[in-house]
Formats: C-alpha cells, structure tokens, sequence
C-alpha cells in the first residue's frame, strides 16, 4: 500500500518538481567561461541541487545482466572533461592560427568547407546558414562530447566561433562552425545501416536511440552511420559512430523539424507512456520504425542512468564546448534534466506504470 501511494505522488507531484526558470536564473551562481576559476565547490553544490539524482546505468556485473561493449559503445571510465572531450586539448583547433582553403563542402544543407591548419591537418568545418539562426554546429559538438562522455565511440570535433582563412580572395575572418579532423588513428571504411544487425537491438543500441531522443534529435539517416577502424594498442578496432549530429535540441516532425531552437525544444515531448511493455515516444521525425514496438522499459531506465551519471560541471562544460552563453546553456540544461526525470519515473516500477498514458 505504501509503495503505490509514493508512486501515485510521484506521479502527480513530478510536473511541479522544476524549479521556476526566472528564480532559478536569478539566484544561479554564475559559472560562465569568463570567471577565471569557473564555479567554486559551493557554487557547483548549489547547481547541483537542481539535477537528478544519479541511477544505476546497468545492472550489476552478475549472471546474465551485464551489458556488453560492442562497436558501438564501451563502459565508460574514470572522470571526463565534457569541455575538450575524449580527444582532449592536443587535437584541438588553433583559434590563432590562418588557415588554408582546401575545397568548399559537397554534402548537406550547411554551408561548410575543408581547410588546412599550419600542422598540415585537415578539418572539415560545418558553417552557420547565412541568415545566422538556428545554427547546427554547436548542437553538434555538445551531443558529440555528452555520448562520449557515456560511452558512445566519437570521432574529435571541437567548435570556434570564427577563423582566419587564407584562399583566392587573400586573409580573412570566416563565420566559424563545428571543426572535425582527419586524424590518422581514424580510417572511415563506410556507412552502417539501422538494421545492421551487428549491433541492433542491443542495449547499447536502443540506449542511444532513447539518449538521442531526449535530445529531439530526428535525422536519423544511415548517411550519417559510419565504421571507423580504429588503432588501439597495437590492435585495429571497427566503431560504429553516429557523426553529424546537429539536427537536435529543436522540434521534431517530418515538415517543420528545427534545431538549436530553445522555444521549440522546451515545447516537444519525451515520453508518452508504455502500452504492452514498450515505451511509447513523443516522435516524429525520420526512421519512426526504430522506436514503435522496440524500446523497454529497461532500456530507457539504462539509457536515462548514463546520462544521470553527469553532473551539473559536466552538463556545463559540453555546451560551453559548444560556444554557448550561460543563459541559454541553462534553459537547454533544464529540459534535458526534465526529460531525464521522465525517464527515471517510468522506470520507477514498470510493473505498476506498465499501460500507463500520460
């Protein structure tokens, strides 16, 4: 009888449990970029307070429960910096440095090009459409640092907000975007489709689906699956990667789908509620066949305990990466902690929320 009167006030109190955005933006210390020191232990103990609490990502290591790395993900270790990523600052891209045209980009909707940097690398750098709004390469890096942070393989991509290029028309200041190297530790071999079933249906698998998700991301398109074989310890490893992940943080949809759109993403739903054992998504973007009838409660209980496993720094950290201010990284970082809360409700007891709607 207890446990059903602490779900039934779970339920009914969890709408009211976020914490109003005007007071909450007041009163938030500031961890800007431009403090010197970011946010003191205090400061982050205070954020801190508005995050969820963190869940077991997997069961424990016994019996027939561990979930298995696979060319998609591996258990992650140890402390991440969300800010450089898994590359780190080595392989970064000199904000200083003049760069040299090498051929504008061929694919996509983005404005974009290959240059050149004084060490001889090349980097692959995805621009802002002319008219400035709703630009795709800082959701890009974000997403990037926050499934590598979880285990998801990823190749280096870092953001600048502008660089000096040097082509046909002399040295210039060119609008900057998401910057991805060619590193030599990296061969792309090709494309992987959703139905490879190498890895699909895994629960690496279907805990990305779920991650992207409350991320409303919705260009799921095979182009944008790629096999790396990769050098490691003297070993070549193939990674399955999701790269060019910029069409998130919007609204889903298959005719007005946005990204990098606040107003948008606070509005689009996560979860709907679970009907004969899977859950049931607020979708509809592309490859809606991935979700319908696939995805457990136990999936997205795994999924939503990666992503509970960051802290507030952490959070922070992945969307300065990203070029963006404080205030706005905030309202991003409320709507992913609200949608992680959902997550961790529904998997709260499945047995009792099993034909819930919500």
């Amino acid at each position: 009888m207890r446990l059903r009167v602490v779900l039934l006030l779970t339920i009914l109190l969890g709408p009211f449990s976020l914490i109003d955005s005007a007071k909450a933006r007041s009163s938030r210390p500031d961890c800007s970029q431009h403090r010197p020191n970011g946010c003191s232990a205090l400061a982050r103990a205070a954020l801190a307070l508005e995050f969820v609490q963190p869940i077991s990502a997997a069961p424990a290591a016994t019996g027939n429960n561990i979930v298995q790395a696979n060319a998609l993900w591996a258990p992650p270790t140890g402390v991440h910096d969300l800010f450089y990523g898994p590359w780190g600052a080595r392989l970064q891209p000199d904000p200083n440095a003049v760069y040299t045209f090498v051929r504008r980009k061929q694919k996509g909707t983005n404005p974009g090009m290959v240059v050149r940097d004084p060490q001889g690398r090349e980097w692959h750098v995805k621009q802002t459409k002319t008219n400035g709004i709703h630009p795709e390469g800082p959701v890009e890096v974000v997403v990037s640092r926050v499934l590598s942070a979880v285990g998801y393989r990823q190749p280096p991509v870092y953001y600048l907000p502008s660089f000096r290029l040097t082509d046909g028309k002399g040295t210039h200041v060119e609008s900057g975007g998401r910057f991805r190297v060619d590193d030599p530790s990296l061969r792309n071999v090709g494309n992987w489709s959703w139905d490879d079933p190498t890895v699909k249906g895994s629960r690496p698998y279907n805990g990305l689906l779920v991650i992207l998700l409350a991320f409303a991301s919705w260009d799921l398109k095979e182009s944008n699956n790629y096999i790396y074989q990769v050098q490691n310890n003297g070993r070549v490893e193939s990674w399955y990667v999701v790269r060019d992940l910029g069409a998130a943080f919007g609204g889903e949809g298959t005719l007005r789908a946005t990204r990098n759109d606040i107003g948008k993403f606070e509005q689009q739903g996560f979860i709907r509620g679970v009907s004969n054992g899977y859950v049931e998504f607020d979708y509809g973007g592309k490859r809606q066949d991935l979700y319908r009838h696939r995805i457990t409660v136990d999936d997205v209980r795994w999924a939503m305990g990666l992503l509970s496993s960051l802290d507030a720094r952490q959070w922070s950290e992945a969307f300065r990466a990203g070029g963006y201010p404080t205030e706005l990284s905030d309202q991003f970082i409320r709507k992913i902690q609200a949608n992680i809360r959902d997550g961790q409700r529904l998997a709260s007891d499945p047995r009792t929320l099993a034909n819930m709607k919500w």
